[in-house]
C-alpha cells in the first residue's frame, strides 16, 4: 500500500490524526463473474510488494492455498516515489508479464484520471493490462472462497463458514487498533492523536495476549484469515513499528505470548517464507522521509531469533486442519535467508 497525505509527499499532517483513505476499487473476481471478472486461471496477475503488510497477506494466502499456477505474481521493489510502486526488481525495471515499469500504468489503463493512491496489493487483468481491484481485505477472502476450484490438494480452510462471524469480528478489531493502529501512531500529526493510537494499540495487544495465552490460534484450533491479518503486523513490529512509528512501550520480543505466537506462525510454511526483512526496513525508513529524513536504514534487529523454539505446540491445535503444509516456495519467489548478528 502507498498513501501520502498530500501532494507534497508528506505522510504526517501537522495537527491532524492519520486518516487512511479506504476508498478502494471494489470490483471482485468471482465464480459467477458478477462484476465482469470471472475466476479464470492464468488471466490475472497479483502485483504485490514484500515490504507492504497489506500485500504480504495476499502472498501468504496465495502460498497456503496453492494458487501459484492460477494467479501469477509480480513483485515491486521496496521503495517508491510519489507516483507509484515500480518494478525495479525485474530486469530493465519492467514487469515481464505486464510490460510496464510502474503499477500506475495498470491503474491508468482502466481509470485515466485515477485520483487516489496507487496501492499494493492489486490484481491486474493481463489481457487488457488494466487493474481489476486493490481492495486488499476482500482479495484474500475471495482467494479463499471464490478460487476454490484452483486450490491445491490439502489446502487449508482459512475462512470456515461456521466461524466467519467470529473471524470477521476479531479481524475488525485487529485492523483498527493494530494493523492500522501502528500507522495512526506513526503518522500522527499531534501528541494527542499519537497517544490515543498508542494506547489503543497496546490495549489491543494486551487483549490479544490474553486471548492467545490459552489457545494456539485466534479463532478455533486452526490457522484462519484472522491469524494472517495479525501476523503481518507482528512480523514488522520490532524491525519498524517499535522505533520508526514510536510504538515503544515494549518490543514484540518483550511480550511473551505474542512473541511465541508470532514465531509459531513464522516457522509455519507459507508465513515466514514470505518475509523479507531487508525490503521491509528499506521501505519504511527510506520512503517515509518526513519521519526519517536521514534515510538511514537500521542494521538490526537480528533476524535469526525468529527461528528459536516457541513451544506453542503444547496448546494443541492443527495448523492446517485436515489439510497439509504448502510445498516450498517456487524458484523466483524465495526470500533471503535470515540474517544473524
Amino acid at each position: 500500500m502507498a498513501e501520502k497525505s498530500d501532494a507534497a509527499g508528506r505522510y504526517v499532517e501537522p495537527g491532524k490524526p492519520y486518516d487512511r483513505d479506504t476508498r478502494y476499487i471494489e470490483d471482485r473476481i468471482t465464480r459467477d463473474g458478477r462484476d465482469g471478472w470471472p475466476v479464470e486461471a492464468g488471466r490475472y496477475r497479483l502485483v504485490a510488494a514484500r515490504a507492504c503488510p497489506w500485500a504480504n497477506r495476499t502472498l501468504i494466502v496465495r502460498r497456503l492455498l496453492g494458487l501459484e499456477d492460477a494467479i501469477s505474481l509480480g513483485l515491486c521493489g521496496p521503495t517508491h516515489d510519489q507516483r507509484s510502486w515500480t518494478f525495479d526488481l525485474d530486469p530493465g525495471g519492467v514487469d515481464p508479464v505486464l510490460g510496464i515499469e510502474r503499477l500506475q500504468q495498470a491503474y491508468f489503463a482502466r481509470f485515466p484520471d485515477y485520483p487516489r493512491g496507487i496501492t499494493v496489493p492489486a490484481i491486474v487483468d493481463v489481457p487488457s493490462g488494466a487493474v481489476v481491484t486493490n481492495d486488499f481485505p476482500q482479495i484474500t477472502l475471495d482467494f479463499e472462497t471464490e478460487w476454490v476450484k484452483f486450490h491445491r490438494d490439502g489446502a487449508p480452510d482459512l475462512y470456515p463458514e461456521e466461524r466467519r462471524a467470529e473471524i470477521d469480528e476479531v479481524s475488525e478489531l485487529i485492523y483498527h487498533d493494530v494493523n492500522n493502529g501502528v500507522y495512526k501512531a506513526g503518522f500522527a500529526g499531534s501528541q494527542e492523536s499519537y497517544e490515543r493510537a498508542y494506547d489503543a494499540l497496546f490495549a489491543r495487544l494486551d487483549w490479544l495476549s490474553d486471548r492467545l495465552a490459552g489457545q494456539r490460534y485466534l479463532v478455533g484450533d486452526t490457522i484462519t484469515e484472522a491469524d494472517v491479518r495479525l501476523f503481518t503486523t507482528l512480523a514488522r513490529f520490532d524491525a519498524v513499528y517499535h522505533g520508526h512509528f514510536k510504538c515503544n512501550r515494549q518490543k514484540l520480543a518483550e511480550m511473551p505470548v505474542l512473541w511465541a505466537y508470532a514465531r509459531d506462525l513464522f516457522q509455519t510454511p507459507g508465513f515466514g517464507d514470505t518475509i523479507d526483512f531487508g525490503q521491509i526496513k528499506k521501505h519504511y525508513y527510506i520512503v517515509h522521509d518526513d519521519i526519517n529524513p536521514s534515510g538511514i536504514v537500521p542494521k538490526g534487529p537480528v533476524e535469526t531469533v525468529w527461528l528459536e523454539p516457541h513451544d506453542r505446540e503444547e496448546l494443541g491445535g492443527r495448523p492446517f486442519g485436515d489439510g497439509t503444509p504448502p510445498p516450498p516456495p517456487r524458484e523466483g519467489e524465495r526470500v533471503p535467508e535470515l540474517r544473524g548478528a
